[in-house]
């Protein structure tokens, strides 16, 4: 599902109009990426969670001639999928 396919569902669940459901979808998206890039966690029960997780520098190696490079220490979002919605999935598969 992408975020246009969500939107319309959104809009036919509800009965809204495509406009006012893209609305809602867009400030929810928002209101979480603001959420991350403060570094606010995000849980919704039942669903899963989002954290921001902080890595520390590293050397890596470039993939193209090898030679090794200095990464800078970074933070990225990372979900964890909730109990719920992990069984709903693996009920969904074994049926």
């Amino acid at each position: 599902m992408n975020k246009s396919e969500l939107i319309e569902a959104l809009a036919e669940e509800m009965q809204l109009p495509v406009r006012e459901a893209a609305s809602i979808t867009n400030t929810i998206i928002e209101t979480m990426s603001e959420a991350l890039a403060n570094g606010d966690s995000i849980e919704i029960r039942g669903f899963g969670s989002f954290v921001v997780k902080e890595y520390g520098s590293y050397t890596g190696r470039n993939p193209k001639t090898g030679e090794k490079i200095k990464v800078e220490p970074k933070k990225l979002p990372f979900f964890k999928v909730g109990k719920d919605l992990r069984e709903r999935v693996n009920k969904s598969r074994s049926s």
